[in-house]
């Protein structure tokens, strides 16, 4: 990387500026008993300081804090105690302690101590890069007297020159003077708005910033020449904490440390263990008695709290204190909770429909009639026997609660909703963009996108070392296909072996339902065979989803690393690239047992005498005679819930406490060692550095994906899912708040004006969800073949003989040798004619067992109701999009009113220059005109004169 000169290093001894700020006074070499009076007589200076959320002069606040390790040697700080005691001028200057390695290292020369070049190559660095952060204008103040045994914290304060540069370079959009009034609505409008406000008042949260604006300030790029236009009555908070914070990470981003010909930014730094941790601070504390009023303790009442999760977010309080890009995150996740209410109660509707109508269904009431007396054949050879199809009555009315007419129309409403969320979602982008400023955001967000990777830099720093162009700047260089090559075939083979990977084991369990459904077959208990299907699919179920939970964290780290040797250039393009390769791993393991269920399972089972094995010993599953649907249901609902109950909220809740508790017990083991820590209060920056890093939003957004597909993909056959996923998504809401606000450090506020490439894969699963559920519809429920029957075959019009429509008839004297039951009288008779279901042609038949007609006639009613079901759909879908303007009507006068307010102003500004320039034009003319009357000698120089009167104001 290219740094300009000002950032440029120069050697310590030459800079001779002392930039650190000394706490420990103990280490500048007072004894025990000074210090000790010291502190009596004077002032708490960590209560004037607020414990660390200012510099030790109580005024310039911290707003960055960079932590580092060091060793402290217990020779050299007796050595360099007795050299400062012998010396009375050390004294005087202990408010300052030059950069590590300088006044100790000088007194220590004769003992030759043990040196450390690991540390010493990792201190020289922090010093020069410390050292261009003072050039840059940043103010440095070191803390190592801290209850964090070999611990050192820089804590960084921006002035305000520093502050109004980097705003001006960033283009930040500030407020000016200039207020103007918002749109309100008029007449009937007017009234319906206030009265939906008054019956929301008590879900409203009591934060200020939640309250409708009648006003707003007008806002544009900071400049300094256009100081002026701004209002600068209140410097100290002009810059709020999370701006102050995000200027000083682009300073910190931006400068280097070039020792040893290695540039290196703050992310190498951090990856190289120069530094630990670099992270602004919380505002305060957000619990205990006389809390000072800060804005992560409001959070923490009114949003990162169970008891409030009735409430609308405060999200312009979330995105002044996170940043916009966490903002938008909860907002999303807002809105989608919203709307998975009308969802909830059209799925409940749909449910209780079923209920209603289980008793009025007629294929469940011949399935459970006893007069009918329907044998069935045997589900295996040999050890299985004939069996009562009434015996499988509590299946067939079970499988109404899912499978009736309602469950298309909710099908229907759901590919609908799934595209009103989404233009529902953008408009409300576009109102918070309008309210936060974010409009005309591109040129920021490429400037972003440009700024390259600390392993990318290395990368083409060891690819130009191994070419050994020494003397060639690293900013020629860059990283090509072929460099990546290795890398791409890497990924290609991982994503293609793990994908291999869930396919195995999702065949494995497919082995274990039936090789245990054979072997509780043979029981001999009527109890164990009466509940083979129920204890299969349960234990199959749950180790489904002890194997997708471990695997979700396995693909999860091993996208991670793929991605990584990549060597993605930019920051972007690496969150990018691991959002996709997390995304098709744990979708392909979260969906595809439930895939199996809905589309293969039952599909190529044989018919009796002729079954279907796998490795010739294990015979394919078949459905219930109910129909798949219900297994479908189960499946899709326990790895659902499951998922959200064990991956989602005990996960979350469990590691970060259990994170919490170990880094508590090796700090408990630290302090043992120093007594005098142990009894110091704990500083901001030391509590912060206590909490959890900030590890990206991408693990949140995928859990709600995975989710919205749940919700979406396979709802024909679960209605209830938007409710459950509406009832997790309330208190997920409040558990991300409180990991945010309590548990996790401050991130750096991050600018973004929409959800990025998570929109295009919320876009794509509405898409597909659409095709998955006209095929779910088809072919996995029994729906078709009804209509089939109720219109082709049904002699009355009504659904009765349907079921026996759909069971073919088999010869028991067919039977291939070692086929036929062990126990043929089972049933107490001689069973002739036994019934399975498929469309096959009776034994009578010139082509027995052959597929029948009839199979062909369903078989195109499924493939035409497919297509006109996704068709229709996907029309109406397109429709909605069409219908709903992007971006709302009052949102759009309102940003146009913005552009004609600032080119006013700025229309104001030049008529008041011009009309100064024509003032002091005409004071030059009335000077020249006086010198022409007083002077007549001048006269020959008069047009000179004037054309010099005139040019000098226009220089000016």
């Amino acid at each position: 990387m290219r740094v300009n000169k000002k950032y440029s290093c120069l050697p310590a001894e030459e800079k001779g500026i002392h930039i650190i700020n000394i706490r420990a006074i103990e280490d500048i070499g007072y004894d025990q008993h000074e210090s000790t009076l010291l502190n009596s007589l004077s002032k708490n200076p960590d209560a004037d300081c607020k414990y660390g959320l200012y510099f030790r002069d109580g005024k310039r606040k911290v707003d960055y804090i960079l932590v580092y390790h060091y060793k402290k040697s217990s020779a050299g700080k007796t050595l360099a105690r007795r050299a400062q005691q012998n010396d009375a001028s050390v004294r005087s200057s202990k408010q300052d302690q030059p950069l590590p390695g300088k006044g100790v290292q000088l007194e220590m020369g004769d003992s030759e101590p043990h040196v450390d070049y690991h540390e010493d190559d990792k201190r020289f660095r922090r010093e020069e890069y410390e050292g261009n952060l003072v050039e840059a204008g940043l103010e440095l103040e070191r803390d190592e007297d801290t209850k964090i045994h070999g611990i050192g914290f820089v804590k960084i304060h921006a002035p305000w020159n520093v502050l109004c540069r980097e705003a001006e370079f960033l283009k930040l959009k500030m407020p000016t003077k200039k207020m103007y009034q918002i749109n309100q609505t008029h007449g009937l409008l007017k009234k319906i708005n206030s009265v939906i406000q008054k019956i929301t008042e008590p879900i409203q949260p009591k934060v200020a910033e939640h309250k409708p604006q009648m006003v707003k300030r007008l806002s544009y790029p900071f400049s300094r020449e256009k100081q002026h236009l701004f209002d600068l009555s209140d410097k100290d908070s002009f810059f709020d904490s999370k701006t102050r914070s995000t200027i000083v990470y682009e300073i910190l981003k931006r400068t280097t440390c070039t020792k040893a010909k290695y540039s290196m930014g703050i992310t190498s730094l951090l990856a190289n263990g120069v530094y630990s941790a670099a992270y602004p601070l919380h505002d305060g504390d957000y619990e205990g008695e006389n809390v000072e009023p800060n804005d992560r303790k409001l959070l923490c009442e009114e949003w990162a709290s169970y008891g409030v999760f009735y409430k609308y977010q405060p999200i312009d309080l979330v995105r002044k204190y996170f940043g916009e890009k966490i903002g938008l995150y909860f907002a999303w996740l807002g809105v989608y909770t919203q709307m998975l209410i009308p969802a909830s109660i059209v799925g409940i509707i749909v449910f209780l429909y079923g209920c209603a109508t289980v008793d009025e269904n007629i294929p469940s009431m011949e399935m459970c009639d006893q007069r009918n007396n329907i044998t069935m054949c045997p589900l295996c050879d040999k050890t299985c026997s004939y069996w009562k199809m009434s015996s499988a009555c509590a299946t067939a009315r079970a499988s109404h609660l899912f499978d009736n007419p309602a469950t298309v129309f909710f099908s229907v409403f759901m590919a609908l909703w799934a595209a009103t969320f989404m233009e529902h979602w953008k408009r409300k982008q576009m109102r918070l963009n309008y309210r936060w400023d974010l409009t005309g955001f591109e040129e920021e967000e490429e400037a972003v996108k440009d700024h390259p990777r600390a392993e990318y830099e290395a990368k083409v720093l060891e690819k130009s070392l191994r070419k050994e162009h020494k003397h060639k700047e690293t900013d020629k260089e860059k990283l090509t296909w072929k460099d990546r090559f290795p890398a791409y075939l890497t990924n290609f083979v991982g994503i293609i072996f793990m994908v291999g990977l869930t396919f195995a084991i999702v065949f494995g369990v497919i082995i274990y339902r039936i090789s245990t459904a054979a072997a509780l077959a043979i029981s001999s208990t009527p109890s164990g065979r009466s509940s083979v299907r129920v204890t299969v699919t349960a234990t199959a179920v749950i180790i489904n989803l002890v194997v997708i939970i471990i695997l979700d964290e396995v693909y999860g780290c091993i996208a991670r690393w793929l991605t990584q040797i990549e060597v993605p250039k930019t920051d972007k393009n690496f969150e990018e690239r691991l959002i996709f390769k997390a995304f098709l791993l744990k979708f392909v393991n979260a969906y595809t047992p439930i895939f199996y269920v809905a589309f293969f399972k039952g599909r190529f089972v044989g018919r009796p005498g002729d079954y279907v094995y796998i490795f010739h010993s294990f015979r394919m599953e078949e459905c219930a005679p109910g129909g798949c649907l219900m297994e479908l249901c189960i499946q899709l609902s326990i790895i659902m819930l499951g998922k959200q109950l064990i991956q989602n909220n005990l996960f979350e809740i469990g590691i970060p406490k259990m994170k919490k508790f170990i880094r508590y017990l090796k700090l408990k083991r630290r302090r043992s060692l120093d007594h005098e820590e142990h009894m110091k209060k704990k500083q901001r920056y030391e509590v912060d550095y206590n909490l959890e890093p900030f590890a990206g939003l991408t693990p949140e957004y995928m859990e709600m994906i995975i989710q919205f597909g749940f919700v979406t993909l396979f709802v024909a056959s679960f209605p209830l899912a938007p409710l459950f996923a509406l009832l997790n998504n309330i208190i997920e809401i409040r558990l991300d708040a409180k990991k945010f606000v309590t548990e996790l450090r401050r991130p750096v506020a991050v600018r973004a004006k929409d959800i990025g490439i998570w929109y295009n894969i919320l876009r794509g699963i509405g898409k597909l969800a659409v095709i998955i559920n006209a095929f779910v519809i088809s072919f996995t429920s029994d729906f078709i073949p009804r209509l089939v029957y109720l219109y082709m075959y049904s002699e009355n019009g009504t659904m009765h003989g349907f079921v026996n429509h759909t069971l073919s008839s088999f010869n028991v004297s067919d039977f291939q040798a070692g086929t036929a039951p062990n126990d043929p009288l089972d049933l107490g008779y001689e069973v002739q004619i036994c019934r399975y279901k498929d469309y096959r042609e009776p034994p009578w038949s010139e082509n027995k067992y052959d597929i029948s007609k009839d199979f062909w006639a369903v078989l195109a009613a499924r493939l035409a109701f497919v297509i006109v079901f996704q068709n229709l759909v996907m029309f109406m879908s397109e429709f909605v999009d069409w219908i709903i303007p992007d971006i709302p009507k009052d949102i759009s006068q309102q940003i146009h009113k913005e552009k004609v307010l600032m080119v006013e102003v700025f229309m104001r500004e030049e008529q008041g220059k011009l009309q100064m320039l024509e003032t002091w034009k005409d004071k030059d003319k009335r000077k020249g005109e006086n010198c022409n009357n007083h002077s007549p000698s001048l006269s020959r120089s008069r047009s000179g004169s004037l054309s010099s009167c005139h040019s000098y104001p226009l220089d000016v």
